[in-house]
């Protein structure tokens, strides 16, 4: 438990630092070594500005779950996020922390309010909630806030970019006085000072400066990878390049053992260095890395700090560090004597933002690359394995194989004779089927298109469904469909751009014509509970309100709803009703000189 030494000081208990440890972590941040002892240590409110990025989570989360006990009957801490995928971030990381046995919950938009309803009935002790979701469940009178101890407000700042300030002070106000409120936030526009004022007991300001520092380094690139896919880019970077010498930076311990343990498997000679890797062992890792004999070295930040090699190649960022200093102190490492490296990071969606503050903080041009594709793996590699033929060849170190070669020979022409002996050496590994696909991720939408679509939950959707109706109906395949969002009474869902024309037209024809899906102008209609926020584009409107007036439209291959049904014919968007009203009486028809020769006799 040396390495947590540091946490301990902080006043934090034994059973948070066992959880604290199987997470990996091994020092605390600025903003937890700041935060974590005022908040065991006082009963103030607190303002805490720090970057995003920088441990906020487990500045509140570690003391706030140390400080609760589990009663299950109405809430007790509330943590208010701006997004969805933000309050499914910080649930699972205070999930990782909890050691009193507490109920930690997600509430927000877009997901099955049924599903909520079911968990706030049986007890929830930390709600991790959206704005226009809470306040949603306040006015239907499922979510009682009168038994709340601590409000965080997490990206404060984004929550009032997103327009969310009014809804934050709606349901503040129907909190108890006696809380505790802690919030965060990368920067203190006025309006969240006003709110400061307004809804604080005279905070406390805990705030980690931050520095502008330069990096020197010219050759600083990144790779935009879904976080799933960050060990088989990893993988890719290693095997194009001829002569790769480099560390590798998790965050963790945990992450070291796990890419450690996935490159063995794959063939690769990799060691790992972090705090519970003893002095012998480490001086003997470190031995075979500075002798080459292991050529990728995975490391924490901490146990990283010390080594001293001057020739690597590479610095890859697996994850982010916590701050700017730790990026510079981690790919200054590929500059020393004089050698010139390339540092590479890795930016899943999720560190988007704080991989905005990083470079706008360090002033460094860092340009985004391709990750190579397995057509350039599979390249490099037929070059080295023709390099090295010809060294064996110029050697002439190949007499006690001669006699095998002309045996096969004999038997085979020598291109099939050489095609079998590389098969056998080398396996799979000339085989572009042997590599994973790697997603690309495109975050401003070049080549992409955001569909609006006119059907939710309440008629029968959730994303699978929804998936299975574009791959049906508009022929796409599962990596041409990403981010779907499905809300209560429409969805979303991005595809390339050169078939979004194509993708509207198909399901438009489900309807008979009439428009359930058009290509979206804004994202406005995501935000908040699953309902749109603000002023609706013509975009958002017209489907949404056709849609009510035209509800039969809704029927095309989903669950049946009550009162609704298709008919016999199967076509869509027609009612059992109509189709079991009474048929006309038939008729017969009668020409125009039929109808002259009644007339002449009469």
């Amino acid at each position: 438990m040396n390495q947590l030494e540091e946490f301990k000081a902080l006043g934090l208990s034994e059973d948070i630092l066992t959880a604290i440890s199987k997470k990996g972590f091994e020092t605390p941040s600025a903003i937890q070594s700041l935060t974590i002892p005022h908040l065991l240590n006082t009963d103030k409110d607190i303002i805490a500005q720090a970057q995003t990025g920088t441990g906020k989570t487990a500045a509140f989360g570690l003391p706030i779950i140390q400080l609760l006990t589990s009663k299950k009957a109405i809430p007790q801490a509330l943590v208010l996020v701006p997004t969805r995928e933000l309050a499914l971030q910080v649930t699972q990381e205070l999930q990782s922390f909890n050691s009193n046995g507490l109920s930690i919950a997600p509430i927000y938009g877009g997901a099955s309010i049924e599903e909520q309803l079911r968990r706030l009935k049986k007890g929830i002790d930390i709600v991790v909630g959206t704005p226009g979701r809470i306040l949603d469940h306040i006015r239907r009178r499922t979510l009682d806030l009168s038994g709340i101890s601590y409000l965080v407000l997490d990206e404060a700042d984004e929550m009032l970019n997103m327009g969310f300030i009014e809804d934050i002070e709606d349901i503040m106000r129907e909190m108890p006085s006696s809380k505790r409120v802690l919030l965060f936030s990368a920067t203190m526009p006025e309006r969240i000072a006003s709110l400061a004022k307004n809804y604080m007991n005279e905070p406390d300001i805990l705030k980690v400066e931050s520095k502008n520092i330069t990096a020197d380094l010219t050759n600083q690139i990144y790779f935009e990878v879904r976080e799933g896919d960050k060990f088989d880019a990893l993988t890719r970077i290693i095997d194009v390049e001829p002569e790769f010498y480099g560390i590798v930076f998790s965050r963790t311990k945990v992450g070291v053992d796990d890419i450690v343990n996935r490159l063995i498997d794959r063939g690769y000679a990799a060691e790992g260095l972090h705090g519970d890797i003893s002095q012998a062992q480490r001086e003997k890792i470190l031995g075979k890395f500075k002798k080459k004999h292991t050529n990728i070295l995975i490391a924490t930040d901490v146990a990283a700090r010390g080594i001293d090699i001057n020739n690597l190649t590479h610095v890859i960022n697996y994850s982010l560090p916590q701050d700017s200093e730790s990026y510079v102190h981690r790919i200054g490492r590929t500059g020393r004597a004089g050698n010139q490296g390339t540092a590479i990071t890795f930016i899943s969606p999720s560190e988007m933002r704080q991989f905005g503050f990083l470079k706008r903080n360090i002033k460094a041009d860092i340009k985004l690359e391709k990750l190579p594709t397995p057509a350039d793996v599979i390249a490099m590699k037929r070059n080295r394995i023709k390099e090295d033929l010809y060294a064996i060849i110029e050697s002439e170190n190949y007499s006690d194989c001669q006699s095998m070669a002309a045996e096969l020979l004999e038997s085979y022409p020598p291109e099939v004779a050489l095609s079998a002996l590389l098969r056998l050496a080398f396996k799979d590994e000339l085989s572009e089927n042997s590599y994973p696909e790697i997603r690309s991720i495109n975050v401003d939408r070049k080549g992409k298109a955001r569909i609006f679509i006119a059907v939710g939950h309440r008629d029968g959707y959730d994303p699978r469904k929804l998936v299975k109706l574009l791959k049906r109906e508009c022929g796409l395949s599962d990596h041409n469909i990403d981010d779907i969002k499905v809300a209560d009474e429409f969805s979303f869902a991005t595809v390339p751009f050169e078939q979004a024309n194509k993708v509207v037209k198909a399901l438009n024809m489900l309807s008979n014509g009439r428009p359930i899906a058009e290509i979206a102008k804004d994202k406005s209609a995501e935000s908040g509970n699953g309902k749109s926020r603000g002023k609706k584009s013509d975009t958002d409107r017209k489907p949404v309100r056709k849609a009510r007036q035209n509800e039969e439209w809704f029927d095309f291959e989903k669950p049946a709803r009550k009162k609704k049904s298709v008919t016999d014919t199967g076509k869509p968007g027609k009612r059992a009703d109509k189709a079991k009203a009474k048929p006309k009486k038939a008729t017969t028809k009668v020409s125009r000189r039929e109808k002259k020769e009644k007339t002449k006799r009469k």
